[in-house]
């Protein structure tokens, strides 16, 4: 059969068909068997990425820095699971190993957000998260929480840490997304990211004030401690950004957590 196809003159409809299909069918399992063959190598480089947010986040690494010593300052953090619905540390699951993002699929490990709550858009959440402790003997003196919501065009994946005050922004790291080059995208730029340190969360009624507005920051505006500076174009990212941050330090994120960790006076 393959041979009288083959046997064919070139311009045959039929030996087009055929050849067409081979070709596409090789290429297919070409494809499909170099991604079976590099998938342990991604996961491998995807966990790599992750941990070097988390340093970046923690203060631990700097933009320059090489990844040749990523493994050894992980090792100085405190990787805690905290259960978002108490926002008490529990040893429900594993650390190492948690996935939110499988997790808020699962039915007994992620739960879905009522439509008045979902100010991210992010539809469904995992029960729990994993943060990241910087600390200094007993102390806390970092701690990196994960966030993610909506943006213009993608769901915006970041780590933001707080100081030992647990208001005060150390630092914020947008590892993934898919926001437009150039405009959205600068969410990732460490130039606008620097614009972040040092501000404030909560207002003195314990309210979530940060937010990203349009425009530069008047350092005159009583308002200025709680506000970050635009980006040009990109107003519904920023509204994107702002909706996150309420929504994971908000009373249905890492609210209760970060009551819980002041009452104890950690």
């Amino acid at each position: 059969m393959i041979r009288r196809l083959l046997a064919l003159p070139n311009d045959d409809s039929r030996k087009i068909v055929f050849v067409a299909v081979s070709l596409c069918l090789v290429c297919s399992l070409l494809v499909s068997a170099t991604a079976v063959l590099l998938q342990p190598l991604q996961e491998i480089e995807a966990g790599k990425n992750l941990r070097r947010n988390v340093l970046l986040a923690a203060g631990l690494m700097s933009e320059d820095d090489d990844d040749s010593r990523i493994d050894e300052l992980f090792g100085r953090l405190e990787p805690r699971v905290v259960d978002l619905r108490s926002g008490a540390f529990t040893d429900a699951v594993n650390p190492e190993n948690f996935n939110a993002r499988t997790a808020a699929r699962d039915p007994e490990l992620g739960e879905a957000i009522a439509d008045d709550a979902d100010i991210a858009n992010i539809r469904r959440r995992a029960r729990f998260a994993v943060v990241h402790l910087v600390r200094d003997g007993d102390r806390i003196e970092r701690i990196v929480l994960p966030a993610h919501g909506y943006g213009l065009w993608s769901t915006m994946y970041a780590f933001i840490a707080l100081d030992a005050d647990l208001n005060t922004v150390a630092a914020i790291n947008f590892y993934e997304h898919g926001e437009t080059p150039g405009l959205g995208g600068e969410i990732e730029n460490p130039r606008w990211r620097s614009l972040w340190q040092g501000k404030l969360i909560f207002d003195e009624a314990g309210d979530v004030r940060l937010e990203v507005i349009k425009g530069n920051v008047d350092p005159a505006n009583v308002a200025a401690a709680w506000q970050v500076d635009g980006i040009s174009g990109s107003t519904l990212t920023g509204n994107g950004v702002t909706n996150m941050v309420r929504y994971w330090f908000g009373p249905d994120g890492f609210g209760p957590f970060l009551d819980r960790l002041r009452s104890e006076g950690v």
